[in-house]
């Protein structure tokens, strides 16, 4: 069996930063020809994207994936709301735990998976202010340790 290879477009470092990220799963995105071959030249935001479940279906909103130099008038339309690809169940279960939980759906990671498009969504509880400057602090004190371990070497 071949390895699993896979290709980052865009990670959302944002959503680590806003976001208490709990349980992550991977679905599959529609797209027409155009924003596919804009993907491949890494041309995508997921900096305002959020997912949304409406009606038994899961889609991805806010989404910026930019207009394809060389593409013609069937181009597509940067910000439209596009199709994920989960399983039935898998859209039962993060609706429940949305709805129930107050959590929200935030994407992390769009890449390429075996040359399909692929999005990594995390269930997210929002940060308040204290929780980002006690994040801040950690980071900066693990920082400076490890600078102080490197230098007594």
């Amino acid at each position: 069996m071949a390895p699993k290879r896979e290709h980052l477009i865009v990670d959302n470092r944002r959503a680590r930063h806003d976001y208490h990220l709990l349980e992550r799963v991977e679905a599959g995105l529609v797209l027409t020809g155009t924003e596919v071959k804009s993907l491949r030249d890494g041309r995508a935001s997921l900096q305002q994207a959020y997912a949304d479940l409406r009606s038994g279906e899961a889609w991805l909103v806010g989404a910026h994936i930019s207009v394809y130099d060389q593409g013609n008038l069937a181009n597509h339309d940067p910000d439209r709301d596009r199709k994920l690809l989960l399983h039935k169940k898998e859209v039962a279960s993060l609706a429940g735990k949305v709805a129930q939980r107050g959590l929200t759906l935030v994407p992390t990671k769009l890449y390429f998976k075996n040359g399909r498009a692929k999005v990594e969504l995390a269930l997210a509880r929002g940060k308040e202010g204290r929780d980002k400057r006690r994040d801040i602090a950690k980071r900066e004190a693990d920082r400076d340790m490890q600078r102080a371990i490197k230098s007594r070497r």
